[in-house]
């Protein structure tokens, strides 16, 4: 199926935020309910997965494919 995730790092800040990052860069910074969610989430899932979800930064295999469509031919 998809690639995978790999080289997300996250860290709770003392505000109650979340920033999650990637190869050391910043990703995104989760606040309020969705920063709780993630916590939550953090423990039941694999972490690399859902912060490349959450992030946009996730392959999912069908690029090569989407790529050969004739509608997308010649871009």
């Amino acid at each position: 199926m998809g690639g995978r995730a790999e080289g997300f790092d996250w860290a709770e800040l003392p505000d109650g935020s979340v920033r999650i990052t990637h190869h050391g860069k910043p990703a995104t910074t989760l606040r309020g309910g969705r920063a709780a969610d993630f916590l939550r989430d953090v423990e039941d899932d694999d972490p690399q997965e859902l912060m490349a979800r959450l992030t946009g930064n996730f392959k999912r295999g069908n690029e090569r494919t989407a790529k050969l469509h004739p509608r997308n031919r010649g871009r």
